[in-house]
């Protein structure tokens, strides 16, 4: 094969792999703009008392599934959830699109790849009714580590990394830093201005409710309390149980379903 022909070929090759990826990338992004907002949902009802919801990825799985057209519903979110993962996983090998290649931006790409893809395994057990409950493993998991030695410290470590990435998205949401991965230039002024507020209140709520649920877990490491280590749910049930709770869990659902619409935003006018 002649030079030329040979760069032909890999440029052809290129642009299928890139087809590919942004397909990947927008098929994960609007199953995680989904799966907020269904978050929010749920932390609302939990809000307004009607309970036996979890307030995480499962319950709003769950309610995802009661509703007409639910298991068609789970199964665009699987596959949404696998496209995710293998989308960040590119990243996690080839580079981030706009960070580059180092290790920073990649092994943050890793962990996103692997974060959702057991949200994947999760709506695969819910599709084919296996019984599970996530809060239930996350308290299982912590209460394992715990009864080995340095247990305690290796938890309050992952919870102290949980505060900072959460502290970490706060300023983000502040700062508006999500924008610069959006091809803002294809969109109209009205269009920017609400995607920018949705980002806005959307990152920094979520921010506070991943910086929460890392004090918990801190909280366990220290009190040898496993139970309060379980998550996403644990952390909105907490704001439930404060004073003014319901008005607080309402803020934090907004602030899920407002970050939920900026993803579906995102999925549109993502740089990939």
């Amino acid at each position: 094969m002649s030079s030329s022909s040979a760069r032909v070929s890999t440029k052809a090759r290129r642009a299928t792999d890139s087809r590919a990826a942004q397909l990947l990338a927008r098929a994960g992004l609007t199953a995680r703009g989904v799966i907020y907002i269904l978050i929010g949902i749920v932390a609302i009802l939990v809000a307004i008392g009607q309970g036996g919801h979890q307030a995480d990825q499962q319950g709003a799985l769950q309610l995802a599934a009661n509703q007409p057209f639910g298991l068609l519903a789970l199964w665009l979110l699987a596959i949404g959830f696998v496209g995710y993962a293998l989308w960040r996983f590119s990243e996690a090998a080839f580079g981030v699109t706009g960070e580059g290649t180092g290790a920073g931006p990649r092994l943050k790409s890793l962990v996103r790849g692997l974060v959702y893809a057991s949200f994947a395994v999760l709506t695969f057990k819910i599709i084919t009714g296996k019984k599970t409950n996530q809060a239930g493993q996350q308290q299982d998991f912590t209460a394992s580590v715990m009864h080995h030695t340095g247990g305690r410290f290796a938890i309050g470590i992952v919870g102290l990394i949980i505060v900072i990435v959460g502290l970490a998205l706060v300023v983000e949401g502040a700062r508006q830093k999500f924008m610069k991965h959006l091809r803002t230039g294809e969109m109209s002024q009205q269009t920017r201005k609400m995607v920018k507020r949705l980002g806005t209140v959307g990152t920094i709520a979520r921010g506070l409710v991943f910086a929460l649920a890392g004090v918990l877990v801190i909280d366990a490491a220290i009190t040898y309390s496993p139970s309060k280590a379980a998550g996403l749910d644990k952390a909105l049930h907490t704001l439930r149980n404060q004073p003014f709770g319901e008005f607080l869990l309402i803020l934090a659902a907004i602030g899920l379903i407002a970050f939920g619409l900026y993803g579906l935003a995102e999925a549109r006018w993502r740089r990939v």
